[in-house]
């Protein structure tokens, strides 16, 4: 007789109310009913072994088995009904949280853009930020989902994630905006230079400075103006870390990281067939390879080889995400300048956040390399914003673009990408898929997706892909 397991717990209460006899614990009468066995009443062990421990009859183990089945499904229909309750009342509270976080993000961006145009007095702009940052201390903690709910809501951490960004640029906007104010209604009236600047008749005399440049040792020399002794660095550009990373030693003369960049990056581009001068392309190629280098190469391999480290379709599903951050921070960088280039490496080497493709994995899960692999993203990424400062955001494009069409040709992202997966549905239309993911049965969907969103197919599909196509 089959004893299913939700009904042990039940069987044993019954069984050892007291001190079992003698004949119960010799097989002789059942444990539960103390009736004799006999033709008519098959003992039934309940354990330890087979041939030692108590033994029931049939009459007596169905009716508590049916008590079990009773009590398990009772409990189950409580469990969902009270999971449905939280959830009905979890909702309305996540989504005002939301609705919070997205509206003070974006009085963030519009406090941003008010800074940095004309057309918003100095003051006002002024107290813009002091409304604001009243606005985000009385943003509530993020709350918690009840038990019955998973726990990791990626939306509200990326949610709470823009808006610290957001605030971040508000701040340095009008920061910004206010050191120039006070030094430009600090400034000497200067009507003689009024011809050489063709000013309206009604000038005043006063020409603001929009962009100043005091060199690397102006700040030490103000301070101690002021008391302040810091000691000044030695002038021996390049720093070290882009000697480094150039394989260069230190010269004596400063010179911008890989000279002749854009005449040697056309060329590989040229020869792989990227067209550089379709800007769109350009970015794209430059994301995958910003992945490529950042994120994919080195210490990802030994994470990748570890025991609980992430499948193949896992990385797929991430690199495709990242990407798309890769692609946004490069194509802010062009307006905003490198320093954006910062949250791609924020998203990039977040050890906690669960990757993309709904998978669980998380870098902190695994030890190895993890630190290396940190220090990598920020070293790279730290160097694409270098050549971009130092010769241009079409230079730095088109160094991450070369690196791409090197070593990432058929990627997501890459002119070859649609070659790559033409190809792949080939293979797939010729496989035995009866145990692939049901995300893989309308092979023209499949198709539809690795060409638009690779990582909206689920890791489990990629990984089968991956290991089968």
């Amino acid at each position: 007789m089959h004893i299913p397991a939700y009904a042990h717990d039940t069987i044993r209460a019954a069984a050892l109310p007291s001190m079992p006899t003698s004949r119960q614990v010799g097989g002789l009468d059942c444990c539960l009913c103390d009736k004799p066995f006999g033709e008519e009443l098959a003992a039934i062990p309940l354990g330890p072994t087979p041939t030692s421990g108590l033994f029931g009859c049939r009459p007596c183990l169905t009716r508590l088995i049916t008590r079990a089945r009773r009590a398990r499904d009772t409990a189950l229909a409580h469990d969902a009904e009270r999971a449905r309750a939280e959830s009905a009342a979890w909702m309305p509270l996540r989504e005002r949280h939301l609705a919070r976080l997205d509206s003070v993000r974006q009085a963030a961006e519009a406090v941003a853009g008010l800074a940095r145009g004309g057309d918003a007095e100095a003051l006002r702009v002024a107290w813009l930020l002091v409304s604001l940052e009243s606005a985000y201390a009385w943003v509530p903690d993020t709350p918690d989902p009840p038990a019955s709910l998973d726990r990791e809501d990626s939306e509200l951490k990326d949610e709470a994630f823009r808006l610290d960004l957001a605030m971040i640029t508000a701040r340095e906007a009008v920061a910004e905006r206010l050191a120039y104010h006070l030094i430009n209604e600090a400034q000497p009236e200067e009507p003689e230079m009024c011809e050489e600047f063709e000013c309206p008749e009604d000038c005043s005399g006063r020409h603001d400075s929009s962009d100043i440049d005091c060199g690397p040792d102006a700040v030490f020399e103000d301070l101690a103006q002021h008391g302040i002794t810091v000691e000044k660095p030695e002038p021996e550009p390049p720093s070290p870390r882009l000697a480094s990373l150039l394989g260069r030693a230190e010269s004596e003369e400063k010179r911008p990281p890989l000279p002749d960049i854009e005449e040697h990056a056309l060329a590989v581009l040229a020869h792989f067939g990227v067209d550089a001068d379709d800007t769109d392309v350009l970015v794209s190629a430059a994301a995958v390879g910003l992945v490529a280098e950042a994120w994919r190469e080195g210490p990802l391999d030994v994470i990748h080889a570890a025991d609980d480290g992430p499948t193949d379709g896992e990385i797929f599903a991430q690199s495709v995400d990242l990407y798309r951050r890769a692609r946004a921070a490069l194509m802010a960088a062009r307006d905003d300048g490198p320093g954006v280039l910062l949250a791609f490496v924020t998203v990039a080497s977040d050890v906690d956040l669960p990757w993309a493709g709904g998978s669980r994995f998380a870098l902190r899960t695994v030890p190895e390399s993890v630190a290396e692999f940190v220090q990598q993203v920020n070293d790279r990424v730290w160097f694409t914003a270098e050549v971009m400062r130092e010769q241009g955001w079409h230079a730095g494009l088109l160094h991450r673009a070369a690196s791409a069409a090197l070593k990432a040709p058929d990627h997501f992202g890459m002119p070859g990408w649609p070659g790559a997966i033409a190809s792949v549905m080939e293979r797939l239309a010729a496989l035995d898929r009866s145990g692939a993911p049901e995300a893989l049965t309308d092979l023209a969907a499949v198709e539809a997706a690795l060409l638009e969103a690779p990582d909206r197919l689920g890791a489990d599909a990629l990984d089968w892909i991956c290991r089968h196509a």
